[in-house]
């Protein structure tokens, strides 16, 4: 039987104990939760409702304060940034004929209906697929070179965090990637056996709040 997926409320609450256990400096990036006014706002920007696994995500933590690696390679963003990525790309993309995809890419460079909920650390949108179909609600990657890319694509928010938490309560990994401790008593995720980080010494994460 497969095994119930935590809603991201839930999650977050290990991740936000493990955090506070094992990295509290890191933790005190996370910032306060998102008001109803700001999701209502975003939407209205947007044009679309926010899907509800973000909007419960957002009504934990409203993004990060600074860029830090506390999921494996994205920094949620706060309501604010959602709201200037989504609108710097629509510009971007309106100017560069970036909305409609081209013969050598499946996807386009951008679509008004990603919602950009995080980014990598060269500034690459994670967004939500809020496309009517099979595959709405899933993960990718947008707003960077080339097209958007869903290969491998988590199917929601809610899973991907669910992995996080997971991984961090009960061991393992999140495809490929593994938590480990910085010696500036930071996070990273990397893959597994990696003892280096920029020439500092990384140690594994420790397992549960022990």
């Amino acid at each position: 039987m497969a095994r119930k997926i935590l809603p991201p409320s839930e999650s977050w609450r290990l991740i936000d104990a493990w955090l506070e256990t094992h990295v509290a400096a890191d933790f005190t990036l996370l910032n306060p939760p998102a008001t109803s006014n700001e999701i209502r706002h975003a939407e209205q920007v947007l044009g679309a409702r926010l899907p509800g696994d973000l909007a419960e995500s957002l009504r934990c933590h409203n993004g990060l304060s600074t860029w830090t690696s506390i999921l494996p390679e994205q920094s949620p963003l706060a309501v604010s940034g959602i709201v200037e990525h989504w609108q710097t790309c629509m510009t971007v993309a309106a100017e560069n004929d970036g909305l409609t995809a081209r013969p050598w890419d499946d996807e386009p460079w951008w679509h008004p209906r990603w919602v950009p909920w995080a980014e990598s650390a060269d500034g690459a949108a994670q967004v939500i697929d809020l496309r009517p179909g099979p595959d709405a609600g899933r993960l990718g990657w947008a707003g960077r070179s080339g097209g958007g890319d869903f290969t491998d694509s988590w199917p929601d928010l809610a899973s991907l965090l669910h992995a996080v938490a997971q991984a961090l309560h009960e061991g393992g990994g999140v495809r490929g990637l593994h938590p480990y401790l910085t010696t500036q008593g930071g996070m990273w995720w990397d893959e597994n056996d990696c003892f280096q980080l920029n020439g500092h010494s990384l140690r594994a994460a420790p397992v549960g709040l022990s």
